[in-house]
């Protein structure tokens, strides 16, 4: 696979920050609303639920990281994700529920991702193609 060890270092590093900070919401789940600004939650424990999901990617990319030619499909849920999760924040900024500071945990989680998890889409596809075509 072409630039095979970058990805593997990429989603290596990718593991290991997700389940970081799976563990620290976990831990902490105001900490984003206080960084914010905004009104804590009367629920944290849905923001605890977040970093369980969070962290069980850093597993999934971690995996990645191990096998990357087979890991096409789990790579694409996470990069639709990284997509998907901007856009609701950004919704709720519009809609004034969230405050701008809130930005701060896409840019870690989701914007930082993006470029190296399209690289290793474009670089893998012939890998999965591969798969879906061929016998085992």
């Amino acid at each position: 696979m072409k630039r095979q060890k970058l990805h593997q270092i990429i989603f290596l590093l990718a593991g290991i920050y997700n389940i970081c900070w799976g563990l620290w919401v976990s831990i902490d789940p105001n900490w984003l609303f206080r960084f914010a600004n905004m009104e804590l939650p009367n629920y944290p424990e849905i923001f605890v639920c977040v970093g369980m999901v969070v962290g069980l990617y850093g597993v999934v990319y971690l995996e990645i990281a191990r096998r990357p030619e087979r890991g096409f499909l789990l790579a694409l849920v996470g990069f639709v994700g990284k997509i998907l999760g901007p856009i609701g924040i950004f919704y709720y900024i519009y809609i004034g529920k969230w405050t701008f500071n809130a930005l701060i945990m896409n840019l870690t989680n989701d914007f930082i991702w993006l470029i190296p998890f399209a690289i290793y889409l474009y670089d893998s596809w012939e890998f999965y193609k591969r798969d879906l075509y061929e016998p085992n």
